[in-house]
C-alpha cells in the first residue's frame, strides 16, 4: 500500500513546554492507524496539528503528496483531512439530518439535493436514520458518538481522524462503533484513531503507534504494540525486569 499521509520531524511548543518532538510517522492508503500514549503524550497536540488547527514550530506534513503544513482547517477539510471531536459537539438544536447535511453543503462542498442524498446513505450507515428528525440535543452518549462519526463522514473524507470515539461508552457500545469505524474503511477511507481503550486497538487497527513524550516509541501491529516493553513502560507506568 501507499503512504497517503507523511508526518516528518513535526514539533509543537506551547511557551518552553515541548508537546511534540521531531515526530515522524507514515500512514498507508485504506488502513487504521491507531494512534496511542499516556497523558500528555501529545495525542490531541498531533490531532489539532494535523488539521490545521495548530501551526508546528517545525517538520513538515504531506499529504497524498502535497505539502499541507500551513494550510487552513477549512482547505485541509476540503482537501480530504476530516476528523471527530473527544467530546461531541453537535448543533444541538437542530436535528439530527440537518447536523449531518451541513458536514455534507459547506465541508463536502455538495449542492443541497446532493448533500440530502449523502446525508440519509451515510445517517443508514451509523445507525441513525431512525432518529434523523431529533434535535442532536436529545441524543444519548453512543448516539451522539454516532453522530460525530456521521458529521466527519459527511465531508467527504480521503482521511478520517478520530478522537477517542469509544470513550466513556459500555463495552457493547464499543463494540457497536468499532463495527461502523470498520464499514467507514470498507468504503475506501483512511483512518487515524487515538485511543485510550487499548484493547480496542486490538479489534479494530491494522497498526498501532505509540508515542511518550510527543515523541514515537514503537509502531507496529497491535499485538507487537502492546506486548512491546516500551508500551509497558511509557504507557501504562511498569518497569519489566
Amino acid at each position: 500500500m501507499n503512504n497517503i499521509l507523511s508526518v516528518d520531524d513535526l514539533s509543537v511548543s506551547f511557551g518552553s513546554h515541548q508537546v511534540l518532538n521531531s515526530l515522524s510517522f507514515t500512514l498507508k492508503e485504506r488502513e487504521i492507524l491507531g494512534v496511542i500514549g499516556p497523558n500528555g503524550a501529545g495525542k490531541t497536540t498531533l490531532m489539532n496539528a494535523l488539521t490545521g488547527l495548530l501551526k508546528p514550530d517545525r517538520g513538515r506534513i504531506v499529504f497524498q503528496g502535497a505539502d499541507v503544513t500551513n494550510l487552513s482547517p477549512a482547505r485541509r477539510c476540503r482537501f480530504g483531512i476530516g476528523r471527530t471531536y473527544q467530546i461531541p459537539r453537535p448543533f444541538v438544536n437542530m436535528t439530527v439530518f440537518e447536523n449531518v447535511l451541513v458536514g455534507a453543503v459547506h465541508g463536502a462542498s455538495l449542492s443541497e439535493k446532493e448533500g440530502k442524498k449523502k446525508s440519509l446513505e451515510i445517517l443508514a450507515a451509523t445507525g441513525l436514520l431512525e432518529k434523523k428528525d431529533l434535535p442532536a440535543g436529545r441524543l444519548d452518549l453512543l448516539d451522539r458518538k454516532r453522530l460525530e462519526l456521521a458529521r466527519g463522514m459527511a465531508t467527504n473524507p480521503v482521511v478520517l481522524l478520530l478522537d477517542e470515539v469509544a470513550a466513556g461508552l459500555t463495552e457493547a457500545e464499543v463494540a457497536n462503533v468499532i463495527k461502523i469505524v470498520k464499514k467507514i474503511k470498507e468504503n475506501g477511507i483512511t483512518i487515524i484513531w487515538i485511543e485510550h481503550i487499548l484493547m480496542t486497538m486490538v479489534e479494530a487497527a491494522d497498526r498501532v503507534l505509540c508515542i511518550a513524550a510527543g515523541k514515537a516509541l514503537v509502531c507496529g501491529t497491535p499485538k507487537e504494540v502492546l506486548a512491546s516493553k516500551e508500551v509497558a513502560e511509557a504507557y501504562l507506568g511498569v518497569e519489566e525486569d
